[in-house]
């Protein structure tokens, strides 16, 4: 896969937001009248995409009835030990930079805390928190 694109409300938040998961801009660029980049980190790339005019994204998470693309997925297995932990120090560093310029970021929204779930022979731990415009990302390591 190349990349995976997001359209987000504001792309300087949403830049500032996957800087703290570990992405890192590649690329700044318009894409007709409006601001794009490419972000790499997690073993893959984002393009983040601002839209004029937003509308609320559809409650993916916590709609049951919703269609569509559902969540992002990244694996954390060689990356931490366990993802409680790994929340806190994603959570700490969001709330430091806040302090720091509060227009920056909002606080970090977790959909899902970390639980246990058998998906075929394995057991994972997983998951999910909210993007700057509210997408569900989900977070897993194989136990």
């Amino acid at each position: 896969m190349h990349h995976v694109s997001i359209r987000t409300a504001d792309i300087h938040k949403a830049i500032a937001f996957y800087e703290q998961l570990g992405f890192t801009v590649k690329e700044r660029f318009t894409t007709g009248y409006t601001l794009a980049c490419w972000m790499t980190g997690l073993g893959g790339r984002i393009e983040l995409i601002q839209i004029p005019e937003p509308k609320p994204a559809a409650d993916a998470f916590g709609d049951e009835h919703y269609v569509g693309y559902y969540h992002l997925s990244f694996d954390l297995t060689d990356s931490t030990a366990n993802l409680t932990d790994w929340l806190q120090k994603l959570e700490q560093k969001i709330n430091t930079l806040r302090a720091e310029e509060p227009e920056k970021l909002s606080p970090l929204k977790i959909l899902l805390q970390p639980e246990q779930q058998m998906i075929g022979d394995r057991i994972y731990e997983v998951a999910f928190i909210a993007d700057t415009d509210g997408l569900p990302l989900e977070f897993i390591r194989v136990l």
